[in-house]
């Protein structure tokens, strides 16, 4: 009996670190690193505190940060190595949340998906929730926590001897094309558009990829100087070895906590429109990871399996944002205190919403 579950165990542990190695590292989470390292390496620090920085004014970081986020279609997992870069880069804490937060769970693409498939009403309610709690969350959080904000910030980029305009090809404006060549890399590795879409029977993603690949290159040979080009590499690989192992094995015990519940849980539980029910909602998917955009298509069988609409838009506002692997790099940036009420915050909040929604829906 007892191997009987550890065979299992292991298996939905291979199972769900497999998944998620073929469909989601190389053209999710590898653009994403060479992002973050980019910004980390390339960016002027001024460029990031000026817009996020914990002395910007609120009514300017907190936009900018939502704003961004809405324009990635990440998941929890894809999105950490951006936070870990404009964290590190000098981003204040509360921007850098509220973006954490708003890349998965408010994104373009999995409103549109969400109005589709289950509903105007659940897609609004889900925008308007998201983007008040990123907010809320990050001013909880920087006021709780006081950062210490150096008055000067170094001029040039980190990682290079010289300043952003030494160089001919290392102006801050090349810098930024440069940076969205990387970000267009990841809007088609990661949006369905370009797979469905095809251009003489072939996916557009297999199209335009080799082309924005060449481009980058050719960018990189042409603006950025030999010690940019080392400081970009030496960045991403930094993140790459700090993130990966930490993920991967949050997968894998998401994997082997999937594996092991009950098939019957949610429809057994998540009946009715209770705080239990809601609390289960958000825990399940907090615990059990599903990549971005999954979260609507499993929503939608949840819906038919009878499961209450308050429970489903906790779920759905919890799934995207965090996760056992997230929890477990964003505490390598944060530190446990922080994650922990970042984490109970969001528990809170979605536990909340869900009981408000589903009296209101009934």
């Amino acid at each position: 009996m007892y191997e009987d579950i550890l065979l299992q165990a292991l298996t939905g542990g291979i199972t769900a670190f497999i998944a998620y190695i073929s469909a989601h590292v190389l053209t999710c989470l590898i653009p994403a690193f060479f992002i973050a390292g980019a910004m980390n390496a390339l960016l002027q620090k001024e460029a990031i505190t000026k817009y996020l920085g914990a002395k910007t004014p609120l009514y300017i970081a907190y936009p900018i940060a939502v704003v961004s986020g809405l324009l990635l279609a990440v998941c929890s997992c894809t999105v950490l190595p951006l936070f870990a870069g404009i964290k590190k880069k000098g981003a204040g804490l509360g921007p850098a949340i509220a973006f954490l937060y708003t890349a998965p769970g408010t994104n373009i693409l999995a409103i549109a998906l969400t109005w589709s498939v289950i509903g105007a009403d659940f897609a609004l309610a889900r925008i308007l929730l998201s983007v008040t709690f990123a907010v809320i969350i990050g001013l909880i959080i920087s006021m709780l926590f006081k950062e210490e904000t150096p008055d000067t910030a170094p001029a040039g980029p980190i990682g290079c001897e010289c300043g952003p305009a030494a160089e001919a090809g290392g102006s801050q404006k090349h810098v930024v094309m440069f940076i969205g060549t990387l970000v267009a890399i990841l809007f088609v590795g990661t949006w369905n558009i370009f797979m469905v879409n095809t251009l003489a029977g072939i996916p557009l993603r297999f199209v335009i990829l080799p082309f924005l690949i060449i481009l980058l290159v050719i960018e990189a040979w042409k603006w950025l100087s030999q010690d940019q080009q080392k400081a970009w590499l030496e960045e991403t690989w930094s993140f790459m070895r700090t993130i990966f192992p930490l993920l991967f094995v949050g997968i894998f015990i998401t994997g082997v906590l999937t594996a092991l519940l009950p098939g019957d849980i949610l429809g057994t539980y998540l009946g009715e429109n209770t705080v239990l029910a809601n609390l289960t909602a958000v825990l399940f998917g907090v615990f059990m990871y599903f990549p971005t955009l999954v979260e609507i298509p499993m929503a939608k069988m949840f819906l038919d399996l009878g499961m209450s609409k308050g429970p489903l838009l906790a779920y759905v506002l919890a799934d995207p944002v965090i996760s056992l692997p997230s929890i477990l790099v964003v505490r390598k940036f944060m530190g446990t205190k922080q994650t922990l009420v970042y984490v109970l915050l969001i528990i809170f909040f979605c536990t909340l919403s869900g009981l408000i929604y589903g009296a209101v829906v009934g």
